[in-house]
């Protein structure tokens, strides 16, 4: 009984900048944290992960410092993310015993360097078997599309740090585009609009909320109003005042532009075949940058291509992860070949 525990701990995790998926074999996701850590400046111990980490931040003394372990979809502090992998997966697993098998998503435009730091991360978080996925490749297998058919899907992955768009068919991803701008850069045009537009500072939490609440792509059909709070750069004192969704669509639209251009450029690399598949199926959005406001109509009127957002977006690459472990030798021709050293 104490082997089969062993083994039933398998699990899939999506490894993202803004938020850190885990899906356990047998029961599905079983966490969903932020991507945050709260650790001694002087010691480097970590004192909380995730959600508890998540309410310190911008709240912290000169002692604890709150960072992101990972950057544009990638490992920037090793030993922090290290860290923030084994105290994740002891959250989930019952039994002391470690993960011995995990498939971990990465951004399609991964380095061999980068895609060692993941490997060697979660090796040393305890697992005996680590395999490797591109993010839009598990993001496809998540909302249920056939990747192994000789049909092209075009998969449009909005995550914290990067955009992943691809065109996968027959189990590969035949061209692809990794930016490095999405929901973490979004947010920071909203920070940037209120400083240059009116003088005041506001933070990142403040910044999600408002892209969360009012955010949009594409004109609504009534626009929506929101009360934001923040510091005034001149005075130094604390202010508030209302803005209107049309006027945050304005502070998001120069990044989203250079989303729509991606799936522009990628869509004139595609090979005619798979352009005609595409034409027929359209493409499809996934990540928390699906469920930004008349997105989908913005790509709609620029590519004119059916475009469908993915049922609950944020989880689809998490998803894509179980069904792979589900069936690893069924899907090993999915997995990120790495080269040894």
């Amino acid at each position: 009984m104490a082997r089969f525990g062993f083994l039933s701990n398998d699990v899939g995790i999506d490894l993202g900048t803004a938020n850190t998926l885990i899906w356990q074999k047998g029961k599905g996701i079983v966490l969903n944290e932020p991507s945050i850590v709260a650790f001694d400046r002087t010691t480097r111990h970590i004192i909380a992960i995730g959600r508890e980490a998540q309410e310190m931040v911008g709240k912290t003394h000169r002692e604890i410092k709150t960072i992101r372990p990972l950057k544009d979809g990638v490992i920037a502090d090793f030993e922090i993310a290290e860290g923030m992998l084994r105290a994740l997966i002891r959250k989930v697993s019952a039994s002391w015993q470690p993960a011995r098998r995990m498939v971990i998503c990465v951004p399609s435009g991964i380095t061999e360097v980068e895609k060692r730091a993941v490997r060697d991360s979660a090796e040393h978080a305890g697992a005996k078997e680590v395999h490797l996925i591109a993010e839009p490749m598990a993001a496809a297998i998540g909302v249920g599309l056939d990747v192994h058919e000789a049909m092209g899907n075009m998969i449009v992955d909005i995550g914290g740090g990067t955009t992943e768009i691809a065109v996968i068919a027959l189990s590969g991803i035949v061209v692809d585009e990794s930016i490095r701008i999405a929901g973490d850069e979004l947010t920071n045009s909203i920070v940037n609009y209120f400083k240059r537009q009116h003088n005041i500072l506001i933070g990142d939490r403040t910044a999600e909320v408002i892209k969360c609440n009012v955010g949009s792509a594409y004109p609504l059909p009534e626009e929506l109003v929101i009360e934001v709070k923040g510091r005034d750069m001149m005075t130094g004192i604390p202010k508030s005042i209302e803005v209107s969704s049309d006027e945050i669509r304005q502070a998001l639209d120069e990044n989203i532009a250079i989303i729509v251009e991606a799936v522009l450029n990628l869509l004139e690399k595609t090979p005619p075949e798979l352009s005609a598949d595409i034409y027929d199926r359209g493409i499809v959005l996934t990540g928390g940058g699906a469920l930004l406001k008349g997105l989908d109509e913005r790509l709609r009127r620029e590519t004119s291509l059916p475009v469908l957002v993915a049922d609950d977006p944020l989880t689809a690459v998490a998803r894509g992860t179980g069904k792979v472990l589900e069936d690893l030798a069924g899907y090993s021709s999915v997995l990120i070949k790495s080269k040894r050293y």
